[in-house]
């Protein structure tokens, strides 16, 4: 029975843990890396064909967005989490996998056209995606759910995200029982449209967070809707657009909820007709998953406005760009309007556009609502860069920069804190993961000297023993080197993750009837001959 740390130790993105009990492996998240790495990651202990099952957190790209590679790699299991997850995910995980082969496609285009013979693969294809998402289990909150001998789970709403949860996880081997706590990403309080986040009582272990364990939020509720209003109307004035990169998932949302109020209550004087352009397929679909769910996971405010009949994140004057057509019309049009498009962090999908079309004009607001990573173009550009490259140009930036202060989906120190101390006994160790480096050190400091919790950071690849809890084995963090990422598709690798699905077969079929494992080999025997 051991836990082993894989991603997001001492990291921000990329978030992965390993559980082992009895003969079952599971994985809690499978995320994808996103800015810079500063550590290497340890591998998984097992190949990818032998994982039996993923408990899910949420779906942002850096807690789900390896799941498709996962199943290109052999993984047949089953993936659980929350309703609303789950229908997240099946738009989230194949706009990953449409970015992946398109990116791919471009950079073969390139070389192409350099005459080189570089060839790019994707990460993981479209039908990777569709693959996984078929192996969600949905569960609903506050529902126990037997995995299987020896593990049972429970997800609770965390107000991250829509969906987001933190996860119980109760281990049995043999005489052993113990409760392992995920965190997943803990959610700030009085955040529009969803809950605050629910507390967990008991556990014997607690895995959690620690994004904004340096920071404290204003203790003041920010007025949104009123800095909106003002960079809103000084833009207009200008005659410029305001373009917001926001997550297509939550935060478009939020931002959705305030100009809703903005528009009802016509509060930009002399641009009460402003337009409002959500320039994002994803984004668009994500919005109708939120309303689907809204009766499990919005808070009390916006329930208040959708018992009375009124959809609180749409409005007149939304338009909704969905193909890339109707993507480019929206810079051709000299309106000031709003500009809301993916990604967040300006790495990738059309905000990059809008940012080709806007960035030199000194008219023009970029509004930054979420966290940047360190390594992406948002955070280049709040750091005050003077120029970025985008599609190979160079881009002078002369608009005006902002951000809007105080939103988070991040509960911050004190949040993080109230979290951990909702716990009625102290837990046997707690492991404080997600996070930059120095943050997760003087967080987990924080926690041992202050609160008394028996706190640490481990770094990738740390092994800990949870029947007798004692690290088998800590870790040192290992800087990342320079290196070509490895293709993950294509057809060898294809025939490399056949290979590993069918050894964990094997493996997986000692207790068989002997005749039942003869005709196995005599098949694969079969098979080998055909080949060689």
């Amino acid at each position: 029975m051991k836990l082993v740390f894989i991603g997001a130790d001492h990291e921000v993105t990329g978030s992965c843990h390993y559980l082992e009990v009895g003969d079952k492996h599971i994985l809690v998240d499978y995320g994808m890396e996103q800015g810079v790495n500063v550590f290497e990651n340890e591998p998984l202990p097992v190949s990818e064909s032998m994982i039996d099952y993923v408990f899910l957190t949420h779906a942002h790209v850096d807690h789900s967005g390896l799941l498709p590679l996962l199943f290109a790699r052999g993984f047949r299991g089953q993936v659980y989490t929350t309703d609303a997850t789950a229908d997240l995910c099946s738009i989230m995980l194949r706009d990953c996998a449409h970015i992946q082969m398109m990116e791919s496609e471009w950079k073969n285009r390139k070389a192409k056209r350099s005459q080189t013979v570089a060839v790019s693969e994707p990460l993981y294809t479209m039908e990777d995606a569709e693959g996984v998402i078929k192996r969600i289990v949905p569960c609903h909150y506050g529902q126990e759910v037997q995995v299987c001998d020896g593990v049972k789970i429970r997800f609770t709403d965390i107000g991250h995200l829509l969906g987001s949860a933190s996860i119980e996880v109760w281990l049995t081997e043999g005489d052993t029982e113990k409760k392992i706590v995920f965190s997943g990403d803990i959610g700030n309080k009085n955040q529009p449209l969803l809950k605050n986040p629910s507390y967990t009582t008991k556990a014997d272990y607690v895995v959690m967070e620690s994004t904004y364990g340096d920071r404290l939020h204003s203790s003041e509720q920010p007025d949104y809707v009123g800095e909106l209003v003002s960079i809103l109307k000084e833009t207009f004035d200008r005659g410029g657009n305001v373009v917001i990169p926001s997550f297509a998932v939550g935060r478009t949302q939020e931002i959705l909820y305030f100009l809703r109020k903005i528009k009802v209550d016509r509060l930009v004087e002399g641009h009460e007709k402003f337009p409002v352009y959500v320039d994002s397929p994803l984004a668009v679909e994500a919005t109708g998953i939120f309303q689907e769910n809204r009766w499990e996971c919005f808070d009390e405010e916006a329930m208040e406005l959708v018992r009375e009949g009124i959809n609180p994140i749409a409005f007149s004057g939304l338009k909704l760009a969905i193909t890339s057509d109707e993507s480019k019309e929206i810079n051709f049009n000299d309106t000031p309007k709003v500009i809301i498009s993916a990604s967040g962090m300006c790495d990738a999908g059309r905000i990059r556009h809008h940012l080709k079309h806007n960035l030199w004009r000194p008219e023009c607001t970029i509004l930054f609502v979420g966290y940047q990573s360190v390594g992406t173009l948002g955070r280049s550009i709040i750091e005050g860069a003077e120029e970025v490259r985008l599609f190979g140009e160079p881009i002078q930036v002369r608009a005006q920069i902002r951000q809007l202060t105080g939103l988070s989906g991040h509960a911050d120190k004190n949040g993080l804190i109230e979290w951990i101390s909702g716990f009625e006994e102290k837990p046997k160790k707690v492991f404080v993961v997600h996070g930059e480096d120095r943050v997760c050190t003087e967080f987990a400091e924080c926690l041992k000297i202050e609160y008394g919790q028996r706190a640490c950071a481990p770094y990738s690849g740390s092994v800990f023993n949870l029947a007798s809890g004692k690290f088998e084995y800590e870790a040192e963090p290992i800087t990342v080197k320079k290196k070509k990422a490895p293709a993950a598709t294509g057809v060898y690798a294809r025939l490399l993750a056949a290979a590993q699905r069918l050894l964990a077969l094997v493996q997986k079929s000692d207790g068989l009837a002997n005749k039942d494992m003869a005709k196995f080999a005599d098949q694969i025997n079969s098979v080998c001959d055909k080949w060689q």
